[in-house]
């Protein structure tokens, strides 16, 4: 039996560019919710976890329509760059960076709340403007949860279906990852390749959980033997 190892590759793909996408854009919404006292947070953070109580379905066809020709944003982007936005891997980053989007920001915002705020208040004080505390104090003592927001996010990126498969339907080399590819052939009944494919994806999922517990343990024990 060969293992077509592309639908991976794919994966791997997808889910690296999307954590890579997210973390640049997340950081900055998790550092302002962490921070903001306006009464519109709850608002905003409703926002932002809407895609973990959505079904995919639902997420995956307003994002189809919203990428499609049949959009303004979609019709722009193909008359204008003769892009299109749907059905190619393109589409899939942008479906990926909406659905991970609350993995990516819950952790980072709750790793900012964690922090001393004598801490940034005394980086204030020396003259750092916001920016600077940010990613010069605030970052770097938040290891645990900013591992974890960037694994969770390239772990759950990796397991997407219903999203993904509305988005870029299936299209091997371009938009067909694992997860598809394991539906597939649960289709046509090929239980043994969707055996190895499954049983892949489960190995992988439980060893970057593993990672990340081991990971906040090892840190957690150190700052003990530290204080």
């Amino acid at each position: 039996m060969e293992l077509d190892l592309e639908p991976f590759f794919l994966s791997f793909k997808l889910a690296a560019m999307t954590t890579l996408i997210l973390f640049i854009v997340a950081m900055p919404v998790g550092w302002w919710l962490s921070q903001t006292r306006c009464k519109c947070k709850p608002f905003v953070e409703a926002v932002v976890s809407l895609p973990i109580v959505l079904p995919p379905s639902v997420l995956g066809f307003y994002i189809l329509y919203a990428l499609s020709h049949n959009s303004p944003i979609g019709a722009f982007f193909e008359e204008t760059f003769g892009v299109k936005l749907v059905f190619n891997f393109t589409g899939l980053v942008i479906a990926s960076c909406f659905y991970s989007f609350p993995f990516m920001v819950q952790p980072l915002q709750g790793g900012f709340e964690s922090l001393n705020k004598n801490m940034l208040e005394a980086s204030y004080i020396a003259g750092k403007s916001k920016l600077q505390t940010l990613y010069f104090v605030a970052l770097p003592n938040i290891k645990p949860a900013l591992m974890t927001a960037l694994i969770i996010t390239f772990a759950h990126t990796v397991g997407e279906f219903g999203v993904v498969l509305m988005v870029g339907g299936s299209i091997p080399g371009e938009t067909k990852v694992a997860s598809v590819a394991i539906y597939e052939m649960v289709e046509i009944m090929d239980y043994s390749q969707a055996h190895v494919y499954s049983a892949i994806m489960i190995t992988l999922s439980f060893t970057v959980l593993l990672g990340v517990y081991m990971f906040n343990l090892h840190h957690n024990k150190r700052l003990g033997v530290s204080s």
